[in-house]
């Protein structure tokens, strides 16, 4: 299900500013490592033993490192649509590599690929796991996301992924003035996200919802946070200023009045969920599935 009908994204901005953020990503992507190690610690608890894994949004290739880590026998693929992005993973995976383990045949490379997450250049059911660590934000609708992920999937195959819910950044939305355009990206609740995977094919899907404060000793120290790694406002009908150094500073004068204990508090709704690919009841043209087990002897 998408966003309100008159919101919507710029992706050829939100593509730019991802490929512009790509060298200074590392210890900058703050909520993405916190949120990479829960969706970790879910896998504890969910047996699956997948033969190849898809990280859709893989960035500069943390998750990669982490999932190989968990899954050493499986194949691992990472797609992104920044291309710099890829070229970073790449050569954080070279790094961690080493000439040794070069020397010494341990994994391949992983292959990387540049894509984007509604036109998936990989064959019907390629993959047994798919991993996507604050990617579905960046898109107004993830239905078609969702779907190729789905058409991908083999049969019993999970996706696991995160999500930022529509209270992120509540106290930011408030102070900026709300009567010239959309001053903060808008986030998908979290019972559409649901509506959606349903939508798209899945099946039993697992979501939970988490409020996490961030805070920071000043408002100029909140607005670095959030354009370092590339995730500034990018919502297509977003004001070119803020009506100059007065709006900004009737915007910090507000947010100020949030000071507590000496620090300005930021929310962010944190959404982590899994569902599976269930074997399919009808045709792609919508003919009903008949299976026949053999009779029990």
């Amino acid at each position: 299900m998408p966003a309100p009908q008159d919101f919507a994204l710029d992706r050829a901005l939100v593509r730019r500013r991802f490929a512009a953020a790509a060298a200074r990503y590392d210890g900058a992507d703050v909520l993405a490592r916190e949120l990479a190690r829960r969706m970790d610690e879910r896998l504890e608890y969910i047996r699956i033993e997948p033969s190849r894994i898809l990280d859709l949004g893989c960035g500069p290739g943390a998750d990669l490192a982490l999932l190989a880590a968990r899954y050493p026998q499986a194949g691992l693929l990472g797609v992104d649509f920044a291309q710099p992005m890829l070229a970073e993973a790449s050569g954080r995976e070279r790094a961690a590599r080493g000439l040794l383990g070069r020397l010494l045949g341990r994994r391949n490379a992983t292959p990387l690929l540049c894509a984007d997450a509604a036109a998936l250049p990989l064959a019907r059911t390629s993959v047994s796991m798919v991993w996507s660590n604050l990617m579905l934000n960046w898109l107004h609708d993830p239905l078609p996301a969702l779907r190729e992920m789905h058409r991908v999937l083999e049969v019993g195959g999970m996706l696991m992924f995160s999500t930022l819910g529509p209270d992120t950044l509540r106290e930011l939305r408030d102070v900026l003035p709300a009567d010239a355009g959309e001053r903060v990206h808008r986030f998908i609740d979290m019972h559409d996200i649901g509506d959606a995977l349903v939508q798209a094919g899945f099946a039993d899907p697992v979501m939970d919802m988490e409020m996490l404060t961030l805070t920071y000793a000043d408002f100029d120290s909140l607005l670095a946070d959030l354009r370092l790694p590339g995730c500034g406002n990018a919502a297509s009908s977003r004001p070119r200023g803020l009506s100059g150094r007065g709006g900004w500073e009737a915007a910090r004068s507000r947010y100020e009045t949030l000071r507590r204990d000496g620090r300005l508090p930021a929310t962010f709704e944190l959404i982590q969920g899994h569902a599976w690919k269930a074997a399919p009841k009808t045709t792609e043209d919508g003919r009903a599935i008949v299976r026949f087990q053999p009779r029990p002897l």
